[in-house]
């Protein structure tokens, strides 16, 4: 008898076990931004004077995401990038760039940008992410187009996810000292992630 009781205890716990496990949520996916392979960017554009664009990237920056398909509002960002790694094609250019003028790269060596939360726009693969942007010492929300590209398995075995975005910053929300005129008070970020599944 005491068999049994033991027995049928033991069942009942195995079932809420059961029914614990699969009232789980679905847990999202972690992707590495995949910078090694160079199949993410983040470029730049402000305008010359108001007669051009002048375009540039930061070289070297590092980050992940979580993503889960069926419930994207979910998702998380979280981007750290070397500021000195600015690169507009032109070195002396570029050394201004990361004077106390523009980026003051030796005070604030390191950008980042970290989600808030997701948006969802009318279609699941277009949505915005809200987060602080982290630049030049001062952190300030803000706004992220995005739209997603694709996914599915790469030639090597793993699991791919990608996403195009954009958005605007104002140069003197972000403490930068340099006025260069009417025409070039904000900056278009752009931005190609690619990230591959952990």
């Amino acid at each position: 008898m005491l068999k049994k009781s033991v027995l049928k205890k033991s069942f009942l716990a195995l079932a809420v076990i059961s029914i614990g496990v699969i009232s789980l949520p679905a847990m999202a996916d972690t992707y590495l931004i995949d910078t090694k392979g160079a199949h993410a960017s983040i470029n730049f554009a402000i305008k010359h004077l108001g007669y051009s664009v002048l375009t540039g990237r930061f070289d070297t920056f590092s980050g992940e995401f979580s993503y889960d398909p069926a419930k994207p509002e979910a998702s998380t960002v979280n981007v750290s990038i070397d500021t000195g790694s600015v690169n507009s094609n032109h070195a002396e250019r570029d050394k201004h760039l990361r004077s106390d003028d523009f980026l003051n790269v030796e005070k604030f060596p390191k950008a980042t940008f970290v989600s808030k939360k997701i948006v969802l726009g009318d279609d699941k693969d277009e949505f915005d992410i809200v987060g602080d942007l982290t630049l030049n010492g001062v952190t300030k929300s803000v706004t992220i187009e995005v739209d997603k590209i694709g996914e599915g398995k790469d030639p090597w075995g793993g699991y791919r996810a990608g996403f195009s975005g954009e958005t605007t910053i104002t140069l003197k929300d972000f403490n930068v000292k340099m006025d260069l005129g009417p025409a070039s008070q904000t900056v278009q970020l752009e931005l190609e992630v690619e990230g591959i599944k952990k």
